[in-house]
């Protein structure tokens, strides 16, 4: 055996495994490739596959399989991504502006009736449980039936929209409630693909943050519904005048039907889409039928609900902004909410205006007074009026009345403090004597009967002597000697400003703060012109201190707030204190003296109320106002008119306005308090005063019985201290809630009648003018006097300081001559800008 390996043919596919030949030739691989003739070599025959036909034609378009596939992918892989991306890089934003933007709203004592709203936006938010399940079901009956068991964002709904704005079928909203609320409240309304995608990305975080609840009370309170109302609570006052929780079924459906299309669904407008609008209310009511929300026993048994006129947007026309500026001014002055927190919006303020009182003290000023103006005379275009009420009983405002329109004269005429009050101080001036137990230069008692020496531009005498101030009575004349009570009918300045420095100007002054006059009233000067009234209280102010007459001495702070809260949440009001202010005694005998002015002196007008009544007259140095402030038992309230250049804003004598020679406080202000009065408290029981009043002893006529009168000698102390103690025991404080409801302190006066000496004034049907059974007709005039300008034909009530025409002789200044008025600096076109 040879040890060379076998030889083959160089074709290692015939070699075994062993490196053998195969015994079978045949069985042997094929060569792969095979020896041409010119050495070439071709490859091994194999089967091919039919070679595929080129794409010709519209087939070259068509993507194939493959291609589409990997595009699916793809978009699958990007819309992946993308939702991802978006969902992590877009965040809830805050709200947009206009979005929380709150209109102040501000409602009458009965906590429904809507007084004025400020601020642009028309908007109160209230809580979901403020709204009733009916409207809650209206709502989603008419934009998103499957709200509450839905996701945030309706797929199929979107999709539907899209393709039917691009069918060309209008654009529709696919969006759920979820996704309008989001649009509303976190973005804005315009139609972009970057606002569709923050859309949908921050709907999704939503409702997964917030609750179903959360989510539709936004959606109610933010929802645009025509006529400037936004939210169903506005858009409640703007279609049917009444609060959201008042509504009934088929008023709910008809605001939700115009969440559609909020302007021509308003078919007071559009009265030609009615037919369209009824379409959408029965749709609206069907689906509240399909889901259980109504029977159908109801649904048949509705008409459509029409809502009421549009009405034009003067939110602060008429006497609105004066009731508003009121408002504000009272809760910045009493620290209980700043210009500057107001103004963010959403407060609803309850007041304690009562509507049935404002809307009376409105069309009294209307009809008797500026219905006797006239176009024709020059004097009335400077006519202003003012006028304000207050419950003695709880110091509740319950009317206000500060000009012919805010729009037009945006000056206050009920809280200004420009203008004299003239003789309306005068029974602060005689409280105080009483009060204090004030004796005459003699050492006498002042009391009603207390005779003065009533002399035309008689020199008031102090302790030390002549005081050099000669005041002027009313066209200077002469009363001699007169009582207290007569002088207070007939306004006699002689008599009052000796008064005042007997009791002691600064007493008088520390009295009429004690009643509510604010020590910071301008001109308020412990001198004794104090008591002719030169003081520029406001007419609130004067109100406010009657009240406390009215109810025999106790003071309360007055209040134009019940109750204040912000999105359901009550705000505190601070506690008001109840004190005495001046013994009942001292209150009541000035209430019986102010009895005598209505009944016989120079406010008989006041009669005109068919009420007992007390007041007193003023008129303004130079005729520039004149007031009248009175109270019956139960209701204090102060009229003023006043004069001022609507170009200006100089103060300006009413001599010739309302076709009068002179203006006085008798005249137009005692007739529109008489007709207020009477209108307010229509329906009502009368009610009689219940006075313990001190009448004093009778004092001789010492023109008849030739004794000297005690003024015109030096001497006295003026006072007597000592008197000052009588009150009753020494009364405690009360302090009172601001509900308006069992008030400490309300009682207590009533209670306090139970007890002690007091004279009834039962008042007389037939008589129509009752009058205090103590005292008894005032005494006598002395012989030889001008009869009484209350009582001269022609029945005007002359009850003036000292003035005349131009020229005259003005009435508060010291020494009793001539000075100019000066006007005070920042005048404006409507007013003083001094408060």
């Amino acid at each position: 055996m040879s040890d060379e390996p076998p030889q083959h043919d160089g074709d290692p596919g015939r070699q075994g495994s062993e490196g053998w030949a195969p015994r079978d030739p045949s069985a042997a691989p094929p060569s792969p490739e095979t020896q041409h003739p010119n050495g070439a070599h071709t490859p091994e025959r194999r089967t091919k596959r039919p070679k595929r036909p080129k794409r010709t034609g519209w087939r070259r378009a068509v993507p194939t399989w493959r291609m589409v596939l990997g595009g699916v992918l793809l978009l699958a892989l990007l819309l992946v991504g993308g939702f991802i991306a978006g969902y992590q890089l877009i965040d809830i934003p805050a709200a947009n502006a206009a979005a929380t933007a709150q209109a102040n709203v501000y409602v009458y004592a009965d906590g429904k009736t809507v007084i004025a709203r400020d601020g642009e936006i028309n908007r109160e938010k209230i809580a979901l449980d403020r709204i009733p399940p009916t409207i809650q079901h209206a709502v989603l009956a008419a934009e998103d039936r499957d709200f509450y068991s839905e996701d945030a964002i309706d797929i199929k709904a979107t999709l539907r929209a899209g393709w039917n704005t691009v069918t060309g079928k209008g654009r529709q909203g696919g969006s759920t409630i979820t996704q309008q609320y989001v649009k509303n409240y976190y973005l804005g309304q315009e139609q972009t693909v970057v606002r569709k995608a923050k859309e949908f990305f921050i709907s999704i975080k939503l409702d997964r943050e917030q609750s179903k609840d959360e989510i539709l009370e936004g959606y109610l309170n933010t929802s645009y519904f025509g006529r400037n109302a936004y939210g169903i609570q506005a858009a409640s006052h703007a279609y049917y005048g009444k609060d959201v929780d008042d509504l009934d079924a088929g008023e709910g459906a008809y605001l939700a039907s115009l969440l559609n299309a909020p302007s021509s669904y308003d078919v007071r407008a559009h009265p030609e889409n009615k037919k369209a609008v009824l379409a959408r209310w029965d749709y609206v009511l069907d689906g509240m039928v399909k889901h259980h929300w109504l029977t159908t026993a109801d649904r048949e048994a509705m008409t459509f609900p029409v809502p009421g006129k549009a009405k034009p947007a003067t939110a602060l026309s008429g006497q609105r902004g004066y009731i508003v500026h009121a408002v504000e001014e009272y809760l910045a002055k009493n620290k209980i909410i700043d210009e500057n927190t107001l103004a963010t919006g959403g407060y609803r303020i309850t007041t304690t205006l009562q509507k049935k009182k404002q809307d009376a003290l409105v069309e009294a000023v209307e009809d008797n007074v500026l219905s006797k103006t006239s176009d024709d005379r020059e004097a009335d275009r400077n006519v202003r009026a003012g006028g304000a009420s207050v419950d003695p009983a709880t110091g509740h405002v319950v009317a206000l009345y500060g000009g012919i329109d805010y729009t037009r004269q945006f000056v206050n005429n009920a809280t200004r403090r420009d203008y004299q009050v003239g003789s309306t101080f005068k029974p602060f001036v005689l409280a105080a004597a009483l009060a204090n137990g004030s004796t005459t230069q003699k050492d006498r008692d002042i009391t009603p009967n207390t005779r003065y020496d009533g002399t035309n531009e008689r020199t008031v005498q102090s302790a030390a002597g002549s005081t050099g101030y000669s005041p002027a009575n009313e066209d200077d004349v002469d009363y001699g000697s007169i009582t207290v009570r007569e002088a207070t009918d007939k306004s006699v300045n002689a008599v009052y400003a000796q008064m005042a420095q007997d009791v002691g100007p600064d007493e008088v002054k520390d009295t009429a703060v004690a009643l509510g006059i604010p020590r910071d009233t301008p001109d308020l000067t412990a001198s004794p012109s104090i008591a002719l009234g030169p003081a520029t209280a406001s007419v609130l102010d004067m109100a406010s201190a009657y009240a406390t007459l009215a109810d025999h001495g106790k003071q309360r702070p007055h209040t134009l707030v019940a109750k204040i809260s912000k999105n359901g949440t009550e705000i505190p009001l601070p506690t008001r204190t109840t004190r005495r202010a001046i013994p009942r005694e001292a209150a009541d005998t000035t209430t019986s003296v102010l009895r005598s002015v209505v009944d016989g002196g120079t406010g008989t007008a006041a009669l005109g109320a068919g009420r007992p009544a007390a007041g007193k007259t003023g008129t303004a140095e130079e005729d520039k106002a004149a007031w009248f402030a009175g109270y019956t038992p139960d209701l204090a309230t102060v009229i003023a008119v006043m004069g001022q250049d609507p170009g200006t804003g100089v103060q300006k004598p009413l001599y010739g306005a309302l076709g009068l020679a002179r203006m006085n406080g008798g005249g137009a202000p005692a007739q529109t308090w008489a007709a207020y009065t009477r209108a307010a408290l229509e329906g009502s029981e009368v009610q009689g005063f219940d006075l313990e009043a001190d009448e004093g002893p009778e004092e001789p006529d010492p023109d008849e019985s030739a004794e000297g009168e005690d003024t015109e000698e030096a001497g006295g102390t003026g006072d007597r201290r000592e008197r000052r103690n009588r009150e009753d025991g020494g009364e405690r404080e009360n302090t009172e809630n601001t509900d308006g409801t069992d008030e400490p302190g309300t009682e207590d006066s009533r209670q306090e009648r139970d007890g002690g000496t007091r004279t009834r004034d039962t008042p007389s049907p037939a008589a129509g003018n009752p009058r205090t059974a103590t005292p008894a007709d005032a005494p006598t005039r002395a012989p030889g006097l001008r009869e009484p300008a209350a009582l001269r034909p022609g029945g005007e009530h002359q009850d003036r300081e000292p003035a005349g025409p131009p020229g005259g002789r003005p009435r508060d200044h010291p020494g009793g001559r001539p000075r100019d008025q000066q006007e005070r600096d920042g005048q404006g076109p409507d007013g003083p800008t001094r408060p």
